[in-house]
């Protein structure tokens, strides 16, 4: 199946102070609020919605085109995608910008101060599917970026007969009830979480009924406790699998979205591909970052049966070893 993927393309640097912010900050002195804070550690994490999904995708075996904007600082990160499968010729550099980024500080609380810069995110808007190159995608996903071009990809989806998935995440707060109502009653899907689903009830003003009558099934993502899948012809609860160690939750959802994506791409029922999701979630928490797992397709099977049934399904996945000469 032809997957084309928008949404932010973004570095993370990751920087940890030894200490606790709140030791530091005066709350009669707010006003003049000065702080520095000297750090131990930085990482720079390859991120940003569209390559998380794409990127596991790719460990299963799938090509998924990205259509999205970066800056001149994407070309080693292009590279890094290209190896492992991606499409990137549908990114466009922006001359002069940054791509995107996202610095946080966290301390020994866990407390978290953050800023993200958009870069070259916020010329999303420019981009038209109508100037996609390549064939005629089968399923794009429209996931965190600049709103106007949130919004721009959904019409132009509507326009082109393209059928999407819509996930609008982090977005919900800056897109109208307007702009979320037709998001959702033209998509083929909507994947969310527990917290995003009610803000979309609340925003749109639908009952939660009225949300799933509007788009072919849903797809609830709930943390530790799984994720619920549902369709008009029945719900769906998948359990959420406990990793073999506990690192980092960044990128989970993405890792999600990445595994119920391959399973859709094989035309699997929503069940599977939900199930592939919990999967390719657990790998994911494994590892620091959001492209830091590492599977084989086998593995990945094999991991799926220990929990779930695929009935051979799988098989798919796993590349057919060639017999060397005399063997």
């Amino acid at each position: 199946m032809n997957i084309v993927l928008t949404g932010s393309i973004a570095f993370d640097y990751i920087m940890k102070f030894p200490g606790h912010f709140k030791d530091h900050i005066l709350p009669d002195k707010l006003e003049c609020l000065s702080l520095s804070f000297l750090v131990e550690s930085l990482v720079r994490h390859r991120g940003g919605i569209a390559p998380n999904v794409a990127y596991t995708m790719a460990l299963l075996g799938g090509r998924p085109r990205l259509f999205a904007t970066a800056g001149e600082d994407f070309e080693e990160y292009r590279l890094w995608l290209e190896s492992i499968g991606v499409d990137t010729t549908g990114v466009r550099v922006i001359p002069g910008e940054f791509t995107a980024s996202f610095f946080a500080n966290t301390d020994l609380d866990n407390a978290q101060i953050a800023s993200f810069y958009p870069g070259a995110m916020a010329f999303a808007g420019q981009l038209s599917l109508y100037d996609l190159p390549g064939e005629k995608p089968n399923l794009l996903l429209i996931s965190p970026n600049d709103p106007q071009a949130m919004q721009r990809y959904v019409a132009e989806c509507q326009e082109l007969g393209i059928p999407y998935i819509y996930d609008p995440s982090q977005q919900i707060v800056r897109l109208d009830e307007e702009a979320l109502r037709r998001g959702v009653e033209g998509s083929l899907a909507l994947f969310v979480n527990q917290y995003e689903f009610c803000l979309i009830q609340t925003h749109t003003r639908l009952t939660p009924e009225g949300v799933l009558a509007r788009t072919r099934f849903a797809v609830v993502t709930n943390g530790a406790r799984g994720s619920d899948v549902y369709t008009h012809a029945g719900e769906y609860h998948i359990p959420a699998i406990e990793p073999e160690r506990m690192v980092d939750p960044t990128g989970v959802g993405d890792a999600f979205r990445g595994g119920f994506l391959a399973g859709f791409a094989h035309g699997w029922s929503p069940l599977v591909c939900g199930q592939m999701g919990s999967v390719a979630a657990s790998f994911c928490l494994e590892q620091q970052g959001p492209q830091a797992h590492i599977f084989t397709p086998a593995e990945f099977v094999a991991r799926y049966r220990r929990y779930f049934d695929d009935q051979g399904r799988l098989d798919t996945l796993i590349p057919v070893e060639k017999l060397k000469p005399g063997r």
